[in-house]
């Protein structure tokens, strides 16, 4: 037995794998790329993508626009001919643009949260660009679904159920992050549920995508069982050679412990999962002063308000700079011990799903 492919409208890949999007610069055209290479779907953090051009910070929303249209490029010419898509949150200043941009470039697929993409079919309808909506509850989903029917009258391509343990911004309240009540496994099937009229009006299935603590061949067994089409994975991702991140960012993960890993609030406002480090104790002890913006990236940040700059911290902790940042994880990457490629984690993830599938391992 085979793993089954991910088929999103026109598009397929063979492994039914989708690799997270990780901003500021961590999955770039490099590990996207080698990600769609490989059979799965590589996708392009949007989020302040264009941090090393030469004219960022003077020209800031001009060298994103260059920098995204690049990388879509770049990994296409690395994929081969496979699946590239682009993660733009909602939250974002400028997301018209960053979307518009992603289309004229010819990326397969756009996935966005970070809040509710109810105009994103806008920009896309009439292009090659599909569209995937991140969710992380069975009535949002119903919320965009219901949207989009009424105003545009489509339904997502697919959907993103990002699960309690995933790594960056989460969309669930602090409280709900630290009892662990809420599961991966019960959000989808109440995402399932929530979609089937939109499924029998449109006579098309739409594929969920399910991700957020990901891990092994055992839990993407479990959860294609349970009737998601593909599972998203970021942190795997991030410990290998092809990541955009530097060496510094990648060792960060490879040494983190669980107890590590931490729940903080952002400067946006919304819960995050990242690796403790002295630049977040200082935060914590009130040692980091409001800031001027200089990256005015998303729109629910209040300058004057903020102990930090996201933008700035997630930028520096990319190069390896944790005294002046810090890294989002998810909350299984202290689990990974070395730094391997992208083919391997392919490899070994594809290999131990289909055991298990077969029924050789018992999910």
């Amino acid at each position: 037995m085979n793993l089954p492919s991910l088929k999103i409208g026109d598009l397929i890949a063979k492994v039914p794998i989708v690799q997270g999007g990780m901003g500021v610069g961590v999955s770039l055209s490099s590990l996207a790329g080698n990600v769609a290479l490989n059979g799965g779907i590589g996708v392009i953090s949007g989020v302040e993508i264009g941090f090393k051009e030469p004219d960022y910070y003077k020209n800031k929303m001009e060298a994103n626009l260059r920098a995204l249209k690049y990388h879509i490029n770049e990994a296409k010419r690395i994929s081969n001919g496979g699946i590239i898509g682009v993660n733009i949150m909602v939250a974002v200043n400028n997301f018209e643009d960053y979307v518009k941009e992603a289309v004229k470039a010819k990326a397969d697929i756009i996935f966005s949260g970070a809040g509710l993409p109810l105009a994103l079919p806008k920009f896309t309808i009439g292009s090659s660009t599909k569209v995937a909506p991140i969710v992380s509850s069975g009535r949002t989903a119903k919320v965009i679904c219901k949207a989009w029917d009424k105003k545009f009258n489509i339904i997502p391509d697919a959907i993103v159920v990002e699960g309690p343990l995933a790594g960056g911004h989460l969309g669930y309240s602090k409280e709900v992050l630290l009892e662990g009540k809420i599961t991966l496994e019960d959000i989808l099937k109440d995402v399932l549920e929530e979609i089937k009229p939109f499924q029998e009006k449109y006579k098309r299935k739409i594929p969920i995508i399910a991700g957020g603590g990901v891990y092994n061949g055992k839990q993407i067994a479990n959860l294609l069982k349970l009737g998601a089409s593909a599972v998203q994975i970021g942190s795997l991702f991030v410990a290998t050679k092809e990541c955009d991140a530097s060496d510094a960012f990648k060792q960060s993960y490879v040494d983190c412990k669980k107890e590590d890993i931490e729940i903080i609030i952002s400067p946006v406002g919304m819960p995050g999962r990242a690796i403790h480090n002295q630049f977040l104790q200082d935060v914590k002890e009130g040692k980091k002063k409001p800031i001027s913006c200089f990256a005015n990236c998303l729109k629910p940040c209040v300058p004057s308000e903020a102990p930090y700059c996201i933008a700035n911290a997630l930028i520096n902790a990319e190069k390896g700079n944790f005294n002046s940042g810090y890294a989002f994880v998810g909350a299984n990457a202290y689990l990974i011990d070395r730094i391997s490629t992208v083919k391997e984690v392919m490899d070994s993830l594809c290999a131990e799903t289909i055991q298990y599938l077969n029924g050789k391992n018992q999910a």
